[in-house]
């Protein structure tokens, strides 16, 4: 396969970017891309990142939290997000959720083959932490160390006829006949506006990439979806340590800038833990107070616990496994050089 230099990406020139061509859709020509952030003392090991619904990856602070560990940080903005997704393409649309593991599985092969990383942990965010492990279920890759989920998307939220088996039958039966119907739903913006600096928020991102009101939800593609969480709630077979963070509370009543600053407004937080253990044989849950959906974009003492909570579970269950194996000893790395800087 031959290789092409990597770009500076539009995050910096310390985050270098290559786009990865994959095979054409019903819609014409598809590809993925794929971000990296080189550590100052390499370890042999990296991190896969990959975001959720309405998503792409600006998350700046988490990749250099994991650099600073000597992690090399790479994330994958999947087909038809954020810098993937093309003029002619149906934003984040696929029928099935193992339509991404051609591009994990070509963003795993750079990581692990082309650059040599020995010891991988993937990473994922809400549909991306239900996608993530069901790609690593699948291909159990002897390269991956541990999974990190954060508020990963484990079932359907909302009323209880949702997950309903009429329910499942209906989006079953409309997402096979007229997969690209939308379906109706009513978004505030308050998630957005709560986050993004021009109004009110902290963080700095494209609203081209990542609207304040989302984006249309197909039947086909939560076809995709709730076969997804199906798979799951039979029961996945991942044996690496996982990592489970979510808020401490979800809230779906009238929605303000507090509430969503101080709980998740996206999905229900008492499902990701009924349904975190599912994942594997080895799960850690933690559940950060007042931490939001996306959990490091949370306010800066919100997320210093979670980084905190992180560095915790990482050195108990990770760092030790990796030096019995021999890597930190082999790459001259004996100890973490930030270690207890938790923080933001």
């Amino acid at each position: 396969m031959p290789l092409v230099p990597l770009q500076a990406d539009i995050l910096g020139p310390d985050y270098r970017v290559e786009t990865i061509s994959l095979p054409p859709d019903d819609e014409g020509p598809v590809v993925a891309t794929l971000v990296k952030l080189e550590p100052a003392r390499p370890t042999g090991r990296a991190v896969l990142h990959v975001h959720g619904f309405a998503d792409y990856f600006f998350h700046t602070e988490y990749a250099q939290w994991w650099a600073a560990r000597g992690y090399t940080f790479y994330a994958l903005d999947l087909r038809k997000y954020g810098r993937s997704l093309r003029e002619h393409q149906t934003p984040h649309y696929v029928a099935d959720l193992a339509e991404y593991f051609a591009e994990i599985d070509l963003a795993w092969w750079r990581i692990t083959t082309r650059d040599g990383h020995r010891r991988v942990i993937a990473s994922g965010h809400s549909t991306g932490g239900l996608t993530v492990p069901l790609w690593a279920h699948e291909r159990r890759p002897d390269e991956l160390a541990a999974l990190v989920l954060n508020s990963p998307w484990f079932d359907m939220q909302g009323a209880a006829w949702l997950r309903s088996p009429a329910a499942r039958v209906a989006i079953e039966r409309i997402g096979t006949s007229r997969p690209r119907q939308q379906i109706p739903r009513r978004i505030s913006g308050v998630y957005g506006r709560s986050l993004h600096r021009d109004h009110g928020g902290e963080w700095d991102y494209d609203l081209t990439w990542k609207p304040l009101e989302s984006r249309p939800v197909h039947v086909g593609w939560l076809r995709a979806v709730r076969r997804g969480h199906a798979m799951l709630h039979a029961g996945l077979d991942i044996a690496c340590p996982t990592l489970v963070l979510s808020s401490a509370r979800s809230h779906f009543g009238q929605q303000t800038v507090e509430t969503a600053a101080t709980h998740d407004i996206v999905l229900d937080v008492q499902q990701i833990r009924h349904w975190a253990s599912s994942v594997g044989r080895h799960v850690t849950s933690v559940a950060i107070e007042d931490a939001i959906h996306d959990v490091v974009l949370s306010r800066p003492h919100v997320r210093a616990r979670a980084y905190d909570a992180l560095a915790t579970w990482l050195d108990a269950w990770v760092r030790p496994d990796a030096d019995r194996a021999g890597s930190d000893e082999e790459d001259g790395e004996g100890h973490d050089p930030d270690h207890g800087d938790h923080g933001a």
